[in-house]
């Protein structure tokens, strides 16, 4: 069966949503980042923490994670630190 739509791995990063952890206060050091980044692709890479396996027998119904996808969190304020970069649909 072929996807509706697939990741481009060989898409790059062309630009931070929003603010960088740092200048949110969301991040002590480098090890620490979470990010949201648009790619070359048009795609959205975002880095968070994996709470996969917290939240797999608690998904809503009719959402639903394939094999290869994980969940991840990261903080709101991030999310709300990018709508700006976020074009409407």
């Amino acid at each position: 069966m072929t996807r509706r739509w697939e990741a481009d791995p060989s898409a790059l990063f062309v630009k931070r949503l929003g603010k960088s952890a740092a200048e949110l206060g969301n991040s002590k050091g480098e090890d620490e980042c979470p990010d949201i980044w648009q790619l070359s692709s048009g795609d959205v890479a975002v880095i968070g923490r994996d709470l996969t396996e917290n939240y797999r027998s608690h998904l809503p119904d009719g959402v639903h994670l394939g094999p290869d996808e994980r969940l991840v969190v990261i903080p709101g304020n991030m999310l709300s630190a990018a709508k700006a970069d976020i074009p409407d649909a």
